[in-house]
């Protein structure tokens, strides 16, 4: 058996194995939700207008959404400690986590703590836009922060 064969067999195999995990990493795990939804916060409703949401069973820290609110919606809700949008898949084009971080730490947009320990040890954070904007996601909380 010749070098050269062998080489090309190890080549497709690595491909292969290349492709399946970009494959599940960025793609698999992940169910889209896109419409309209009712958001329970602390007894009151809040109604996500325009929302395109992905999440999976795998982990919790998949959670994004985007979404349209009414402005002020969330100004009854405690401020997110320490807010850190998580970087969504490259598919996923609504949620610029670099962005919403800028716009939180320059003020144009507020962190506001959703719900906490839900699961446990994950906070559900929601930046809020002036205009009505929102996004949502999941970040790690104290109890795994170290």
């Amino acid at each position: 058996m010749s070098g050269r064969r062998v080489m090309i067999g190890m080549l497709v195999v690595v491909a292969i194995f290349a492709a399946a995990l970009v494959w599940f990493q960025f793609f698999a795990y992940y169910s889209r939700q896109q419409g309209e939804a009712v958001l329970v916060l602390g007894g009151e409703s809040v109604t996500l207008r325009d929302l395109d949401q992905i999440d999976a069973t795998s982990s919790p820290l998949k959670l994004r959404a985007c979404f349209r609110a009414e402005p002020g919606a969330f100004a009854g809700l405690a401020a997110a400690p320490d807010p850190t949008p998580l970087t969504p898949p490259p598919w996923f084009d609504c949620f610029d986590a670099g962005r919403i971080t800028a716009d939180l730490a320059a003020g144009r947009a507020r962190a506001h703590l959703a719900a906490e320990d839900s699961p446990p040890g994950f906070d559900l954070l929601i930046a809020a836009y002036p205009d009505g904007r929102g996004f949502m996601w999941r970040q790690l909380n104290r109890r795994f922060s170290e």
